[in-house]
């Protein structure tokens, strides 16, 4: 007999301008606004459905776990939050195995928990049916990942895998706008030809970063970098659309500058050293994408000294990987096998 398996998955994306002014409460007071294009990596869910009363989870990056689902609402305890907090919402009490895994580590900057949120959303959306627009499944994720599980961070991660593609995004107070910008092929690949992207090897926890993020806004003490991060927002997007490559370098060499006045702990040694051999090397500009703290770092570069930057940080450890931008956002089909 063939069993049929329902799938999903989410890409994940680089945040190039703006990132941090999509964190509460900056964003309910003052608006906030973030540049970010998604990429060939994902988020993926797979979905099988069985004759139990029960769920057998399985993820590449966070282990095993199995519950009963005829005993009431689970129970967010750090173990599994991220599908509890989904069961939990479409009161699944068929039995089901799921399989989840990422293209990128947890911690890594790429807004990895809220893709695998997106892709497990749209997994089971798929299985019962329930048609939910673009804009109610972001806004589903970052509910049950921010407000249920309690999970600290901003709003772009959830509305990038969803949507896809290079957006200018808006947030307000009850507000979010998705601005698709709309590249020129040649221009997006010529901003492809120019970047880098390379992994530091160290994970971190964003939440931790964010809070403090957060506590120096309350202080007012971050929010003229804030500020100035969000303008940048609006003028790299303007330059992307006119195709100012090198200009978006200078631009991300200029935001970096802004981040690492969001918190202490957004850079480090570590960090410094790779972003000054890197433009030392031949990049024109760059940033840590996420929170900070290690992770994913992305670089615009000379293009005939890519390679340069590609190999002086690889002499540090560091792992270059080689993405192209994606414009499909979260999708999903079934498979019989």
């Amino acid at each position: 007999m063939s069993e049929e398996l329902i799938r999903a998955r989410a890409p994940l994306r680089i945040g190039i301008a703006g990132g941090g002014t999509d964190v509460e409460p900056y964003a309910s007071e003052k608006g906030g606004r973030v540049l970010n294009a998604t990429i060939d990596r994902y988020a993926y869910c797979t979905i099988k459905p069985n004759n139990t009363k029960k769920m057998s989870i399985h993820s590449l990056d966070y282990g095993t776990y199995m519950a009963p689902l005829d005993g009431g609402p689970l129970p967010y305890d750090g173990n599994m939050d991220l599908i509890k907090a989904v069961t939990n919402h479409f009161k699944i009490k068929e039995g089901f195995d799921m399989f989840i895994h990422s293209d990128a580590p947890p911690g890594s900057g790429l807004g990895g928990s809220s893709t695998v949120m997106v892709s497990m959303i749209g997994a089971v959306t798929e299985w019962v049916g329930q048609k939910m627009s673009k804009h109610e499944m972001a806004d589903l994720a970052f509910t049950l990942e921010r407000v249920d599980i309690g999970l600290k961070g901003g709003k772009q991660d959830q509305y990038a895998a969803v949507f896809g593609g290079v957006n200018l995004m808006e947030f307000g107070k009850d507000s979010v706008n998705v601005g698709r910008l709309e590249v020129k092929d040649h221009v997006l690949d010529e901003l492809q030809y120019c970047s880098l992207l390379c992994y530091t090897g160290n994970s971190r926890s964003s939440a931790d970063i964010i809070e403090s993020q957060v506590k120096k806004f309350k202080e007012r003490s971050n929010e003229d970098a804030l500020d100035a991060s969000k303008e940048l927002a609006s003028v790299t997007a303007d330059a992307l659309r006119k195709g100012k490559i090198r200009k978006m370098g200078e631009l991300l060499d200029e935001g970096w500058e802004h981040k690492k006045k969001f918190s202490p702990a957004v850079s480090n040694n570590d960090l410094n050293e790779l972003y000054t051999i890197a433009m030392e090397s031949g990049a024109i500009g760059g940033k840590v994408s996420g929170a900070g703290g290690g992770g994913f770092m992305f670089f615009i570069c000379e293009y005939d000294r890519k390679h340069n930057v590609a190999k002086e940080l690889q002499k540090k450890g560091v792992v270059v990987s080689d993405f192209m931008f994606e414009n499909s956002g979260m999708k999903t089909w079934r498979h019989e096998e």
